[in-house]
């Protein structure tokens, strides 16, 4: 034979059709119980993180909720204190003279002019009435 010629050669393809949807497999009660204490350790760990990236962030948010409070806190105060000194200054006894004298034109009283209440020494106490009783004249 001469290298010349080219040697054909056939391929098959042989298809062989199978059902294999009634086979079932078998599976080992050992691997079951590992599968599931895989995924209850996974369930518990990830029920661990998610319980403390809560409580991380909980503790986040009442951090800047305190300095939030804090800053509230101050603010009140200077306004606090700048009202108690307003109050200081409208109650100055100087300052109620002045305008009493210039604006209302109120004057020293004339000896004689003011005289005192008279009325009963002692205290009298209001009384409550039943409301069907009549009232006394």
């Amino acid at each position: 034979m001469t290298r010349s010629r080219a040697v054909k050669r056939a391929e098959f393809h042989t298809l062989k059709r199978i059902d294999n949807s009634r086979l079932a497999r078998p599976i080992a009660s050992g691997r079951l119980r590992e599968m599931a204490r895989l995924i209850g350790l996974g369930s518990l760990l990830t029920a661990a993180a998610l319980f403390y990236a809560w409580q991380h962030f909980e503790h986040l948010q009442l951090r800047y909720r305190v300095e939030s409070l804090k800053s509230e806190r101050s603010q009140a105060s200077e306004l606090n204190q700048q009202l108690k000194l307003e109050v200081a200054g409208l109650r100055a006894p100087s300052r109620i003279d002045e305008i009493a004298r210039r604006q209302l034109r109120l004057t020293m009283p004339i000896p004689g002019q003011v005289a005192p209440l008279e009325g009963p020494f002692e205290p009298v106490v209001a009384q409550v009435r039943p409301s069907g009783s009549p009232r006394a004249q």
